[in-house]
């Protein structure tokens, strides 16, 4: 009998999961080994050995492995247990949108050999990209295919800046014009958060309004960390332009510069601005602000783990309230996602008070918290490798440790992504209906 390695969607979208299979294996020990080689240059790998039966078969799926790079029997663990063994060559490049080519080997206890390939795409067929530089704005349109007009959601990277193409490249893949807008450290745009004035984006809110002209004018704003923060901001500030809200382990307060800012300026410095005037962060000359934990990592040589330093400012309840988030103000559903082991700043003690404050202010739209149990803060699109967990933040140079492990950041992003896509049809059926 000829042994065969199997995948049953070889080559499609990056978020449909994979089974991946064998049959005709010797009685044994058979090694599976993943390997892959990213647009940035970077080379990632996986194994697991597994015990194969008479029967001769290997689902990965069901299969707990005798030893490898991960230790449950879980889909597509091939591609999420991948860890990077070569750095990047070209890092601008990390947030490519081509295809990913995931190579697969297996070899079994008589030593015969199979190979497969999976090719995961970004980009569906038929849509378009095009980068946005219109006055101030900076930024790229994904559009999906067909004359639309489509629903827009509007994609916000973090404190490390940047243009968040590969999401905006996948929900354009499931029907959403989306526009990924850079704010800082991006072309056209500063290098730092420090002092961003809301007015950028009220102005790019308008131009998409406009310029896209939004089926039924429904524009959602999703974003990832400090701009989960400020996804949640906007939403509270522009609630005439915003259908729907999406914060990615975001925070409940407003936070200043901290390690995103300018080199010349202190920590707690203003990150936002609104009519020229800064919006108040809670760090910014707190009495019970205790740096130690964002400087100092545990012990000697690993990554800091920042998330303790977040808690003392919150010890004094009158900064807390200052700096509070006003979502009552949001017009729209609310979405909100955390990591339980969330080593950058506390975004499940942060989702829980956002969807208090909304239910005890009797918040007439649906509110959701999806909690992931043991999960970090790098939670994003499902099936890519969840192993690199303590990161090199990109403006400070200093290596975090996000938090989780990369299963259960694996399960997270699988299961955020689910929720994620239900929300953003329930809400622009509901917005269809009422307009």
């Amino acid at each position: 009998m000829s042994m065969t390695l199997h995948i049953d969607m070889a080559d499609g979208p990056i978020d449909r999961p994979r089974s991946i299979t064998a049959s005709g294996l010797a009685r044994g020990v058979a090694r599976l080994s993943a390997s892959f080689t990213h647009s940035d240059g970077s080379v990632w790998q996986s194994r697991a050995a597994f015990a194969i039966a008479e029967d001769g078969a290997l689902d990965v799926a069901t299969a707990v492995p005798l030893e490898g790079s991960w230790q449950d029997a879980e889909p597509m663990a091939p591609v999420w247990a991948l860890r990077q063994v070569s750095a990047p060559v070209t890092p601008e490049l990390s947030d490519s949108t081509e295809p990913r080519r995931i190579e697969l080997h297996l070899v079994d206890a008589a030593g015969k050999e199979a190979q497969t390939t999976i090719v995961q795409h970004l980009v569906a067929p038929g849509v378009t990209r095009r980068e946005v530089r219109e006055g101030d704005l900076s930024g790229t349109l994904f559009t999906p295919p067909g004359e639309g007009p489509h629903p827009l959601i509007v994609l916000l990277n973090g404190s490390g800046g940047g243009t968040p193409e590969s999401r905006a490249a996948l929900f354009a893949s499931h029907g959403y014009a989306a526009f990924a807008l850079a704010y800082f450290k991006a072309p056209g745009r500063p290098e730092y958060i420090s002092a961003t004035p809301l007015e950028y984006f009220e102005q790019a809110l308008a131009w998409a309004a406009r310029e896209l002209q939004p089926r039924a004018g429904f524009i959602a704003v999703a974003g990832h960390s400090r701009g989960g923060e400020l996804a949640l901001l906007l939403a509270s500030t522009f609630p005439e332009r915003i259908s729907a809200v999406i914060g990615y382990v975001p925070s409940a307060v407003i936070h200043g510069t901290l390690r995103a800012g300018r080199p010349d300026e202190l920590r707690d410095a203003t990150a936002w601005t609104w009519r020229g005037e800064p919006l108040r962060n809670i760090w910014h000359n707190n009495p019970d602000a205790d740096w130690h934990a964002f400087d100092h990592p545990s012990a000697p040589d690993v990554p800091l783990r920042q998330a303790p330093a977040f808690l003392t400012v919150e010890r004094n309840a009158e900064f807390t309230a200052a700096a509070r988030i006003p979502v009552e103000r949001i017009a729209g559903p609310v979405l909100v996602i955390s990591g339980s082991d969330d080593g950058f700043w506390p975004s499940e003690a942060y989702c829980d008070r956002i969807k208090a404050d909304l239910v005890a202010r009797e918040h007439p739209w649906p509110v959701e918290h999806v909690h992931n149990a043991g999960a970090g803060h790098a939670i994003g699109f499902p099936f890519v490798p969840t192993t690199d967990i303590a990161k090199v933040h990109p403006v400070a140079g200093v290596a975090i440790d996000g938090g989780g492990t990369p299963v259960a950041n694996a399960r997270a992003n699988r299961r955020s992504w689910e929720r994620v896509l239900a929300f953003l049809a329930a809400a622009r059926a509901e917005h269809e209906a009422q307009t």
